[in-house]
């Protein structure tokens, strides 16, 4: 158990390093690494959205993904398996970003977030633990997604081929893809070395099996916290490289790509934590799965994808706090169609969780 341990610090410890590298070398502040906020910019590269101010193919995704698939190849852990509901988890994986672009991170950017001094992610923390608490109570009165099964190794292999493709269609003919001139899309360290860390990452999460949801769900079900180590050394590490480099700011109000407006911070992130359990495993696991063979959470990052490109052809996502021309603090959030798809995403969570758990018979 000890060297389970270490690894997982080891792949926070990384995951930390990354993220202050990449956001030194031009990835927007505390946001070295975001899942959901990576998937929306690649999904609006690829034409999915029209926000242009969110549009860049992330190296970080290919990274990600390809890193995990090489280190579970070289360790004999690619197993393609499949069949586990993926209807449903495409609706779910779908929401579960919806509910993080309300908050405007995924769960691995709200530790980056609270590295960087941003109070906001203190309310995001405490809605993503009571999602979790709520997905539990699930998976205590029986939910499940029913098993999944062996399929052949080209199901398998699904994602990973298609960033792969993506990675020579970016190279060589890039002019097929859409990038911002202006905002978070604009703002992205230079593509080989994001790609580089990015493969050493994936392949570090593979190997510890880093996910946040499973470290809370593992602590409070199980009392056993080693998965949780990985995200308190991401912490520690953004902390002390933001207080050297002078870029801790702590507070609520003004803070990098964020807001203020905590009711849908928290909301957003009940939707993020409770989907994520009834997934399995938080958007940077799915993608960790899913490289090493699993096509279910394969389908789940691809309505990941979907709830990305929703998010912004519909307006739902958040956006974060600003002055206005008299220098007067604006408070960000989310527009009316965001609270209400925030909402609706909690209602729809309900009634797959009802439908997916056993059925009392009747008395005879």
């Amino acid at each position: 158990m000890k060297k389970i341990h270490w690894g997982v610090v080891l792949a926070g410890v990384a995951v930390g390093l990354a993220a202050l590298i990449l956001t030194a070398m031009g990835n927007p502040a505390n946001m070295g690494f975001c899942i959901a906020c990576f998937l929306r910019d690649t999904a609006g590269a690829c034409g999915l959205h029209s926000a242009a101010k969110v549009q860049y193919v992330r190296p970080e995704i290919i990274g990600l993904v390809l890193g995990a698939f090489l280190m579970s190849v070289a360790g004999k852990e690619f197993k393609a398996r499949a069949g586990s509901s993926p209807a449903l988890r495409f609706v779910i994986g779908a929401f579960v970003v919806i509910g993080a672009l309300a908050f405007l991170g995924c769960p691995l950017r709200m530790v980056l977030r609270l590295g960087g001094g941003d109070l906001n992610a203190l309310v995001g923390l405490a809605g993503f633990f009571i999602g979790i608490l709520i997905g539990i109570a699930c998976l205590k009165r029986g939910f499940t997604l029913k098993r999944s099964y062996e399929v052949s190794t080209s199901e398998g292999s699904v994602l990973p081929t298609v960033m792969a493709a993506l990675l020579i269609l970016v190279l060589t003919v890039p002019a097929l893809f859409k990038a911002s001139e202006a905002g978070p899309g604009s703002m992205h360290a230079p593509f080989w070395i994001a790609l580089l860390v990015a493969l050493v990452v994936g392949a570090l999460a593979q190997k510890s099996r880093l996910c946040m949801v499973g470290g809370l769900r593992d602590a409070v079900m199980l009392g056993d916290f080693h998965l949780l180590y990985g995200f308190a050394a991401i912490f520690v590490v953004t902390l002390i490289g933001n207080l050297a480099m002078n870029q801790f700011n702590l507070g609520f109000a003004l803070q990098p790509i964020a807001h203020s407006a905590h009711v849908w911070n928290l909301l957003g992130m009940v939707l993020v934590g409770w989907g994520s359990v009834l997934l399995g495993g938080c958007p940077l696991r799915q993608l960790i799965l899913a490289a090493q063979g699993n096509g279910d959470s394969a389908v789940t990052v691809f309505g990941m994808i979907v709830g990305a490109a929703l998010a912004h052809n519909f307006g739902l996502a958040g956006n974060p706090d600003s002055r206005n021309d008299a220098g007067q603090l604006v408070v960000g959030g989310i527009s009316a169609a965001g609270k209400a798809a925030v909402i609706a995403g909690l209602v729809v969570l309900l009634v797959i969780a009802l439908w997916n758990m056993p059925k009392k018979e009747a008395a005879k």
